[in-house]
Order: structure tokens, then C-alpha cells, then sequence
């Protein structure tokens, strides 16, 4: 799955936070994501039926990586499992839900803001770092963290990212981005989120 979450990476690396999305909706909007080179794709787990969304994208849409966000607990994560989710991304560190990540075999993208919560994150075996809320981690804070942190480690800011600010989010060291509302709100339709992830991929790679 790392050589997955690699090739991810290297096709775009934004997550696609699809907050509030039905299961009804969920394939459309998975398809055209997809179809757009986005591969990460997270459904918070205060969705509606958030586990059928879950199944429903990951057998439409093979080729991406399909997991669960708002992930709190050590059984939320199996229960992600169980659906075939295969990224665990959460707003916080929890010791509990890295070791129960860890023992199945699932990617682990924990939310930080600071250097002591990333270091033992890194430490329980978090693949990237979730930098949250974005709106408190300003890019001169990302290249702080920059500074101290292995040169190899994702870092992933999130809360606040729109196109006009990614720029200097990269400069500061973010290696990608999770985009929420200004991706998908409940009730766009996927020719919506689509011309939303044309315009984030395109910034991404004037980038």
C-alpha cells in the first residue's frame, strides 16, 4: 500500500475531503475526482453512512486510495477496515488508533500542530502529517517545522487551503494538501466538484 500512497503522491498529492457526502452521491463524485488525477479520497466519518460511501468509492474507483477521515477511535478504524478503507486520516494523534492502524496494515495521516506532536506521531509509525487547522499553522510555521523534521516526512496542510494560498505553503515545505469545502460541499453535483478539482490541480502544478 506505501508504493500506492506513493504513486498518489506523485499523480497529485491533495486529499479530497468529501465532508457530508451520501452514498447515493458518493461514486459520481469519486469518478470524477478520480478522473481528474485526485487518488486520495477521504469521507469523514460524520458523513452520512460514511462506510457505504466508503465500499461504494472503493469499488468504483479501484485505482485510488479510499479511506475515512474524523477516524478517533481504535474501532472506527476497524470499522474503516471492514468497509475496505485503506487510509486512517484523523485531526488529532491518538496512540491507540496509530497501533490499531498499524496492526492492519492501513496508511495513518494524523492531525498535528506542534513539533512534540508530530515527532511522536512519526514515532507510532504515522506515514504523513496532517498539519491542523491550517488557519493557526501559517506557512512560516510550516517552515519551522521544516526545519526539524526528516526532510523525508509528507507534510499536509489542512483548514483554510484555497488555490491563492498553496503557493506559499509550498515554499514553506508542504509537500500536498487536504481540501475540504472549498473542494465539495453537501449538495454539489460532480460536474461541480470536478471544474473545483481542475481549478486545485491546476494550482498545484503551476506550483
Amino acid at each position: 500500500m506505501n508504493t500506492l500512497f506513493e504513486q498518489a503522491l506523485h499523480s497529485l498529492p491533495l486529499v479530497a475531503i468529501l465532508r457530508g457526502i451520501t452514498p447515493t452521491e458518493s461514486v459520481d463524485v469519486a469518478r470524477a475526482l478520480t478522473e481528474e488525477a485526485w487518488q486520495l479520497l477521504e469521507v469523514p466519518l460524520n458523513s452520512p453512512a460514511p462506510l457505504d460511501s466508503i465500499a461504494a468509492m472503493r469499488q468504483a474507483c479501484p485505482q485510488a486510495l479510499v479511506g475515512a477521515g474524523t477516524v478517533l477511535t481504535a474501532q472506527d478504524v476497524r470499522e474503516v477496515h471492514a468497509a475496505g478503507g485503506q487510509l486512517i486520516i484523523a485531526p488529532n494523534f491518538s496512540p491507540t488508533v496509530a497501533a490499531q492502524a498499524r496492526a492492519m496494515g492501513l496508511l495513518y495521516i494524523p492531525g498535528v500542530a506542534t513539533p512534540s506532536e508530530a515527532f511522536a506521531a512519526l514515532e507510532a509509525g504515522a506515514h504523513a502529517l496532517k498539519l491542523f487547522p491550517a488557519e493557526m499553522i501559517t506557512p512560516v510555521v510550516v517552515k519551522a517545522l521544516r526545519a526539524v523534521l526528516p526532510a523525508t516526512v509528507r507534510l499536509f496542510p489542512v483548514g483554510g487551503i484555497g488555490t491563492g494560498n498553496m503557493a506559499a505553503y509550498r515554499q514553506a515545505g508542504a509537500s500536498g494538501f487536504g481540501i475540504g469545502s472549498s473542494l465539495y460541499k453537501p449538495g454539489m453535483t460532480a460536474a461541480q466538484v470536478r471544474a473545483q478539482a481542475q481549478a486545485f490541480a491546476a494550482a498545484w502544478r503551476q506550483g
